[in-house]
């Protein structure tokens, strides 16, 4: 049994701008997405890399990009991570949305049925090597597992309007969780779950939502408060307090 990764990061992150121009204001220059920005003097996706290509029981990477942003990623991995370049490392053309770009990697792997395919977001560099672990066992077990982490606030039901939104119910925490990634399944689950939902047109918010609606079931494992998704701005600076605490230790 194998396990392949993939990173979608073909996204273009416009929720990282603090502008709706995305332009850098010293070099009036368009920002990067949100995957390619500097953290701690390294670009985000490079962070998120490491952690996988660290874990053992890894066999290889695919990384969905944007077509022209490819050959220059490939470069930069000869060059300031070939760390990284332990692993069998595979770019592939994302598409115009995660599911896309999961997709179009999803199609060039060759797997066995029951192979492990981890799926993770590009900017989310703090994951841990023991959740890594516990996604992957989980998945050999159950077919499909998630890390998730269990809701701490009083999560409401809401009705939108124009005027903004009315509290339609309150649900009970117990029952929640909030999806993190990495997301792990056999490959056979994974594949099937992806070619129904093309098949019908249908776009999932995660990759576990595709298996759910095929009638897998999908288990949890515990994930952590650190390994946090980095959207906005303020994202940065807790993952660079996160990062440098974590070198202390």
């Amino acid at each position: 049994m194998k396990v392949v990764v993939i990173i979608p990061a073909a996204g273009l992150g416009t929720r990282m701008a603090p502008m709706p121009s995305a332009m850098d204001a010293k070099t009036k220059k368009p920002q990067p997405p949100k995957q390619f920005s500097d953290l701690a003097g390294t670009p985000i996706l490079i962070h998120t890399l490491r952690k996988f290509a660290a874990a053992d029981s890894v066999s290889e990477i695919w990384i969905a990009l944007r077509e022209n942003e490819i050959e220059g990623f490939r470069e930069h991995l000869r060059k300031e991570a070939k760390d990284v370049l332990r692993k069998k490392i595979e770019l592939v053309v994302g598409g115009e949305h995660r599911q896309q770009s999961v997709e179009h990697a999803l199609n060039a792997v060759s797997a066995a049925a029951e192979d492990i395919i981890l799926v993770h977001d590009a900017v989310r560099p703090l994951v841990s090597q023991e959740i890594i672990h516990e996604v992957i066992e989980a998945a050999r077990k159950y077919g499909a597992a998630i890390a998730g982490l269990p809701a701490v606030d009083t999560v409401k039901l809401v009705e939108r309007t124009a005027e903004g939104a009315i509290i339609k119910s309150t649900i009970p925490r117990a029952g929640v969780v909030l999806a993190q990634t990495p997301q792990g399944f056999h490959y056979n689950v994974i594949k099937k779950a992806f070619d129904e939902a093309s098949s019908d047109g249908f776009t999932g918010t995660d990759e576990a939502s595709l298996a759910e609606r095929s009638g897998h079931q999908v288990a949890v494992v515990m994930g952590s408060p650190r390994n946090i998704k980095i959207t906005a701005p303020a994202d940065m600076d807790l993952a660079e307090f996160y990062l440098k605490n974590s070198k202390r230790h």
